[in-house]
This record gives structure tokens, sequence and C-alpha cells, in this order.
């Protein structure tokens, strides 16, 4: 396909939360911007920063260089929604990984556009594979991949992912290894696939495959989506969740609040350029 002529870039709007730069973006227009960028043979990352991303970034320099890379950047998490809207900042909508896999896999499937799936538990990625091919007639899956434990320290397992990807010359890549990790290894291979999009989806494949089940909408939608998650998993989610999480974020609203008070959020977001979009 040959790249047709590059448009004219226009700023989208965006806010910074605790030191991260949020594109201020609905659901629907992240979709748009990645399907634009692709008709234009322009490939990029989404990343979908929630509260424990943003901690992370707070005390690790590299990770928060890492959220800074990404072409669009949307906020998964409700505290960060609550927190915008007490900056005086506000993001437009919750714009979760897990909520972008059925929208992105219907566009992919009007469009004639191939999705690749790389992680996730063992069997997770095909069995999610069949039920999103029924669920979207006429989607293609360029293919799967699930590499073994501690693959990113082993060169020779590097190179059988990378040689997997490269293989399939997908158009998206949903990559479900968890954070860090799955930002980590986008970051180092990405450019391997320069015109694909990139993004990282947790646990999401064992969501739509049914091994895990999410939280029902209506609790998504008033933020007890970790709630749902910690009753599920308690020993490996209870220190992120209660002893990290609960903290961070009274801290971030706190930060919220001050930031509103001082005219400070304000005067970023009117001076500041926005991110460019990627389309």
């Amino acid at each position: 396909m040959e790249p047709q002529a590059n448009p004219t870039t226009l700023p989208l709007p965006a806010v910074t939360l605790n030191g991260v730069r949020l594109d201020a973006i609905t659901q629907n227009r992240c979709v748009e911007a990645v399907f634009d960028a692709l008709d234009h043979a322009r490939g990029g990352w989404v990343i979908t920063p929630n509260l424990d991303h943003l901690r992370r970034a707070h005390v690790d320099p590299d990770y928060a260089s890492l959220l800074a890379e990404g072409d669009l950047v949307v906020a998964d998490g409700m505290p960060l929604i609550w927190a915008s809207r007490v900056q005086g900042t506000p993001l437009p909508e919750r714009v979760a990984g897990s909520s972008l896999i059925d929208p992105l896999c219907a566009a992919a499937a009007q469009r004639g556009r191939s999705v690749f799936m790389l992680g996730g538990e063992p069997g997770a990625a095909e069995e999610a594979s069949r039920i999103l091919c029924e669920r979207y007639n006429g989607l293609l899956v360029a293919g799967t991949y699930c590499p073994p434990f501690g693959f990113e320290s082993d060169e020779k397992q590097m190179e059988l992912l990378r040689e997997a990807v490269k293989d399939a010359q997908p158009d998206l890549v949903y990559v479900a290894l968890g954070s860090p990790k799955q930002e980590r290894l986008i970051r180092r291979i990405k450019d391997d696939l320069p015109q694909a999009w990139w993004l990282g989806i947790g646990i999401s494949l064992s969501f739509v495959s049914g091994h895990v089940k999410r939280a029902p909408r209506w609790v998504q939608k008033v933020g007890l989506e970790w709630c749902h998650r910690l009753l599920q998993e308690p020993r490996r989610l209870a220190r992120r969740y209660l002893i990290d999480g609960i903290p961070f974020a009274a801290r971030l609203l706190m930060g919220a609040a001050w930031q509103r008070l001082t005219g400070r959020a304000r005067e970023r977001r009117d001076s500041g350029p926005g991110r460019i979009a990627v389309f």
C-alpha cells in the first residue's frame, strides 16, 4: 500500500497530571486517530496510563520518559479523570486499553487491517482471536505469540519473538504482558514495524477469552473496577491497590486541588501547544 500524501497535522488537546502528559480525547477519537495514521502509512504507540503508572513514573525517571514516548497517551483509570476535574483541566472520559480492543478490532475488520496478539496466558491469545473473529466478521488475525517466562533476558527468545511479529506484518499489535514489561518491550521492538500501531493491554486477552471476568460496566464507570480485580486476585494485587494505590490517589487529588487553587494547571494548559496529532 502506497503512503498517501501527508495531511496537515493538528494539535491534540492535552493536560498534565503529576508530570505525565495525557491526550484529552475520547475513546472514539483515539480509534479514529489510529486508523487515520494507518491510512497514511504511519505507525505509532498508544499508552494507557492508570494510577499505578503515574505512581511508577513519579519514582522512576526512566519510566516517566517511556510514557512521554507514546504517540497517543490516554487516561485509563477513574482516579485520573477525577484528578483532572479537580485540577480544572477535565479529561473527557476514561480510555482503557481493555476497552480499546473491541472498537479497534471492529474498525480493523471494516478496513481490512490485521491484528497480532502478543503475550497473555498460554492459550489466551488463541481463544481471544477466535472470539474476536466471531464477533467481528472479516477481522484478520495475523498471528499470536506467547513467549516463555524470562524471554526478555534471552537473546535467542527475543529474536524468535521479533521474527514472529515481523513475519506476520500486522497493522495492530496488542501486547499483553502487564506493566511495565509490556511498555519496555514495545519501546525495544516497535521500530521493527514502524508502520504498525502498538498497544499494551495487560490482562485483557484473558478478559476476552473469559479466563478472567472483567467488572460489570457500571462498576467500571463508578471507579470501582480495582475492587473487582482485588477480590479476584487478592495476593497479587493487595499491595498495588491498598498499600501503594490508595495513598498515591489521595496525594494525586490533593496535588490537583493545589494546582487549581494556585492557577498553575490552567496556565500550563493555556501556554502549552498541546500534543501534535499523529495523522
